[in-house]
């Protein structure tokens, strides 16, 4: 399993994440709670927590074109509700499950 964890800082993590949480529900099935998302992508699971400062993503997929897809989504959705704070600076760990 390919794995990602990623995070940004945004004064208004929690709003964001109902925002996105609430666009992706339109497509697939989420999971919202007050400070946690449960996201189904296709490609595999992701769950993103919006702390005080910050939203943190955790991702994972079968394949490390998956992990691409994901983070390409949370960026471009992202990048679109935050937009008064352009440019969000990501940070992304990418890695492997172990068996």
């Amino acid at each position: 399993m390919f794995t990602t964890k990623g995070s940004v800082k945004t004064g208004n993590a929690a709003k964001y994440l109902v925002q996105m949480c609430k666009h992706f529900a339109h497509k697939v099935e989420v999971d919202l709670g007050e400070t946690r998302g449960d996201v189904s992508f296709p490609m595999g699971p992701c769950v993103i927590i919006a702390l005080d400062d910050q939203l943190t993503i955790e991702a994972k997929s079968h394949k490390a074109e998956g992990i691409e897809k994901i983070k390409g989504i949370i960026i471009v959705h992202l990048d679109k509700f935050a937009w008064r704070e352009a440019p969000l600076d990501y940070h992304w760990d990418d890695g492997q499950e172990q068996p």
